[in-house]
C-alpha cells in the first residue's frame, strides 16, 4: 500500500519546545500522521520549526502547507482599558483570555501617566480600548485615546467601545499614524456581553502583528496559514467540541500554569439569580498553578504536610533534583498529586458560587461567577493530564468535587471523562478556521472517553 502524504503541517511554539503535527487524508479520513519536536529557538523560531519537521522522520516537501500556534515570546501579551471595571473591563478581560491573551495590565477610568508607564513596562503587543455602552458614556474612552495617541506607545489598538466613538477615534488614530483595528462593543448594554466579535479580531491582529515578536520576525518564511495565540487555539477547539458534545470543560495542567476552558450557558435556574453576566466561553488562567515552574508554590498553597501525608513521604527532599518530566517514582508520585490540586483549586476558582443576603424581605439568594452545573464532559489535555500514568484516577476525582453543593458545578459522577490522547486541541482549533469538517473529525478521533 502507498504510503499516505502529508497535505498539512500544524506547528506549537511553545516557549521551551516546538511541536509539529503531520496531517493527511484531509479530504476523506483526516488522520494524524505523525509528530515531530525540537526545543524552541527564541532567537528564529524557523530554526526550532525547521528541527521540528525533521523529526518527524516523514517525507515532507517545502510546498506543504503550515499552520501555527504559539505561546513563545511571552504568548500573546495584552493589555485592557475601560470605563468601569465590573463592566467594560471585565467584558474586555473575558474577551482577550478566551482568544489565548495573557492579560499584564487593567485600568478602569481615566488613563493616567502612571499607567502610560506602566503600560510601556509592559510593552504589550495588543492594547483593547473599551468603554461605554452603546450610546452612553463618551468622555473617557475619548480622553483614553487620545493619550495613548500622544504618547510614545506604538502597540496595535483593538477598540470595541461605545460605537458613537467609532469615527471620532478612527480619526484620531489615522492623524498620530498608529494602529486601530475597530469592532461592535464588547458591553453594548447593561450586563449583555458581545464577546466573539473581539476574540475574532484579537487574533486577526495577533497573527498580522506576529512578526513584531522576539525570535517571529521570519516566521512567515516557514508558516504559510493561519497562526493563533496557543490557549485561543484551545478555545476554538472546545467551541468545536461543543457543537457536538454540548456544555463541557477543558483542563489543562502546565508547568507554569493552569487553563480552565468553559462553553456553557448554565441553567435557567442560575440564570435568573446571576448579578452579572458571563460569557458562554470562557477561560481562566491560574498562574500560581503549575507542577513544575510553580509547584514550590502550589505545594505550600496545598499544605506540605498534607502532600507528604498523600504521597506517603516527606516532599521537600523531592524537591531538591525536581525535573519538569519526572525522573524518580519520587517525582512523579509528587507531580501526580500536584497535577490533582492544581486541576483541583483552577475549577474551584473558576466555578461559581451560591451567595445569600438577608434583609427585610427575608434572604436571597445571588449566582456569582461562571454557573457550570449544566457541564457533562470534561476534557483533559496539556503535558501532566495526558501523559502521567494515574491521570485517569485523577480525572474522575475531578467529577466528584461539589459533593457538599457549594459550587455552581455538577454533583458527583454526573460528567463523563474524555482525553485529548494525541495532545493535539490546540491543532484542532486551528485547523477549525479553514478546515472545519476536518478538524470535526479529527476530534471525534482523537478525543476519547478514559
Amino acid at each position: 500500500m502507498k504510503p499516505m502524504q502529508i497535505d498539512i503541517l500544524v506547528a506549537e511554539i511553545g516557549s521551551t519546545t516546538t511541536l509539529v503535527n503531520a496531517f493527511g487524508n484531509m479530504d476523506s479520513s483526516p488522520t494524524l500522521l505523525g509528530s515531530g519536536s525540537a526545543p524552541t529557538t527564541v532567537y528564529d523560531v524557523n530554526v526550532g520549526l525547521s528541527a521540528a519537521v525533521d523529526n518527524l522522520q516523514f517525507p515532507t516537501t517545502p510546498d506543504i502547507p503550515m499552520l501555527a500556534t504559539s505561546s513563545a515570546a511571552g504568548g500573546l501579551r495584552m493589555t485592557i482599558h475601560g470605563l468601569v471595571y465590573d463592566m467594560t473591563v471585565k467584558a474586555g478581560q473575558e474577551a482577550a483570555l478566551g482568544a489565548g491573551a495573557n492579560i499584564h495590565l487593567a485600568t478602569a477610568g481615566k488613563l493616567t501617566q502612571q499607567d502610560l508607564l506602566e503600560i510601556s513596562n509592559v510593552s504589550p503587543n495588543l492594547m483593547l480600548l473599551a468603554g461605554g455602552t452603546d450610546y452612553g458614556d463618551r468622555e473617557t474612552v475619548l480622553y483614553n485615546a487620545e493619550m495613548l495617541c500622544n504618547s510614545a506607545i506604538t502597540a496595535p489598538v483593538i477598540y470595541c467601545g461605545n460605537i458613537q466613538n467609532q469615527t471620532a477615534i478612527r480619526d484620531m488614530f489615522a492623524k498620530a499614524n498608529k494602529r486601530l483595528y475597530i469592532t461592535e462593543n464588547v458591553y453594548p448594554r447593561l450586563d449583555e456581553l458581545n464577546i466573539e466579535p473581539v476574540r475574532g479580531l484579537i487574533h486577526r491582529a495577533f497573527e498580522e502583528h506576529i512578526t513584531e515578536a522576539k525570535g517571529m520576525a521570519h516566521i512567515r518564511d516557514t508558516v504559510s496559514g493561519a497562526i493563533m495565540p496557543t490557549p485561543g487555539a484551545v478555545m476554538a477547539a472546545a467551541q468545536l467540541l461543543y457543537e457536538k458534545l454540548g456544555d463541557l470543560m477543558v483542563v489543562d495542567v502546565g508547568g507554569a500554569t493552569t487553563d480552565i476552558h468553559s462553553v456553557t450557558d448554565g441553567t435557567e435556574e442560575i440564570a435568573a439569580l446571576q448579578i452579572s453576566p458571563e460569557p458562554r466561553a470562557k477561560r481562566t488562567v491560574e498562574g500560581d498553578l503549575g507542577v513544575y515552574v510553580n509547584a514550590r508554590s502550589l505545594a505550600d498553597i496545598v499544605g506540605l504536610d498534607k502532600l507528604s501525608s498523600e504521597i506517603g513521604m516527606d516532599v521537600l527532599p523531592i524537591f531538591d533534583n525536581y525535573k519538569p518530566i519526572p525522573q524518580s517514582a519520587e517525582q512523579l508520585a509528587l507531580t501526580t498529586r500536584l497535577a490533582y490540586h492544581a486541576s483541583r483549586l483552577a475549577i474551584m476558582r473558576h466555578a461559581g458560587t451560591l451567595r445569600y443576603t438577608y434583609g427585610l424581605a427575608g434572604r436571597k439568594t445571588h449566582a456569582m461567577g461562571k454557573d457550570l452545573t449544566a457541564i457533562r464532559h470534561i476534557i483533559a489535555t496539556g503535558g501532566a493530564l495526558t501523559r502521567l500514568p494515574q491521570r485517569q484516577e485523577i480525572l474522575v476525582s475531578l467529577t466528584t468535587l461539589n459533593a457538599s453543593g457549594a459550587m455552581l458545578y455538577p454533583k458527583p459522577n454526573k460528567m463523563a471523562v474524555l482525553e485529548d490522547v494525541r495532545y493535539i486541541m490546540a491543532s484542532i482549533g486551528v485547523l477549525a478556521q479553514d478546515y472545519p469538517e476536518a478538524a470535526r473529525v479529527l476530534a471525534k478521533k482523537y478525543i476519547v472517553a478514559v
